[in-house]
């Protein structure tokens, strides 16, 4: 049996898989920081922010939710934890930045949709497959999939605030599986992260492939049919490829 024969859901990853960030998270943040008047390097804002960000993720993992946080408070704590880092003290100031770098990550200023994903989206579709999303996301996902014009592809959407968990935990599949009403052996994941993607899928029996780009994966011990180097590649590997 081709593996289409067995594959009723295909689910996938947002970030670095569907889209990316237009810019640079220091670029981003300065951006905003002019309009309010202050002059900072992005060398020294990504820094700060990538330090922050690691501290929050280990203080507050999966933005915050066993500790009654949400993905607003965790990511304008970490805006200003970055901002406070560098220099900036004002908490005025603070809550400003916070507050519209928080808004402009809401719909899809600053996303880029990869020029294969809707073509690859819209051909899973045509093969009869429905289609949800797993995703390390906060509860901004839904507008910024809309205003990216990707929303109507997908039947649910499982964020991993919404979850209560984040992968790698399976868990977070496990409930997808749940949304899907189907075995593991009937759903493909699609996704960019070794752990997070492939590796957390595959141990549920889910049919997992890794998205490598920039073929910056090949040291992985990965059997070539599953790894895929752009998205167009996915329908023919779901009729061709035999479970």
């Amino acid at each position: 049996m081709t593996m289409l024969g067995l594959v009723r859901w295909v689910l996938w990853d947002v970030k670095d898989t569907l889209l990316k960030v237009q810019r640079s998270v220091g670029e981003q943040y300065c951006r905003e920081a002019e309009r309010a008047g202050l002059k900072l390097s992005s060398q020294q804002v990504e820094a700060a922010f990538r330090q922050a960000y690691r501290q929050h993720s280990q203080l507050y993992p999966n933005y915050g939710t066993a500790h009654g946080m949400n993905g607003h408070l965790w990511w304008t704590g970490l805006v200003k934890t970055t901002f406070f880092q560098c220099g900036v003290q004002d908490p005025v100031l603070l809550d400003t930045l916070a507050k519209n770098l928080y808004q402009n990550f809401c719909g899809p200023e600053n996303w880029e949709v990869f020029p294969d994903s809707n073509s690859a989206l819209k051909a899973c579709t045509a093969l009869g497959l429905k289609q949800g999303v797993v995703s390390n996301f906060d509860s901004r996902l839904e507008g910024v999939l809309r205003g990216c014009g990707l929303l109507s592809h997908f039947s649910f959407l499982m964020t991993s605030e919404g979850a209560g968990v984040s992968k790698p935990d399976n868990s977070i599949f496990t409930q997808a599986l749940k949304k899907c009403g189907v075995p593991a052996k009937n759903v493909a994941h699609v996704g960019d992260h070794f752990v997070n993607d492939y590796l957390a899928s595959r141990s549920l029996g889910i049919h997992g492939f890794l998205l490598d780009r920039n073929g910056q994966q090949t040291h992985l011990d990965i059997p070539p049919e599953h790894r895929l180097q752009n998205l167009d590649e996915l329908p023919a590997r779901l009729q061709k490829e035999k479970d």
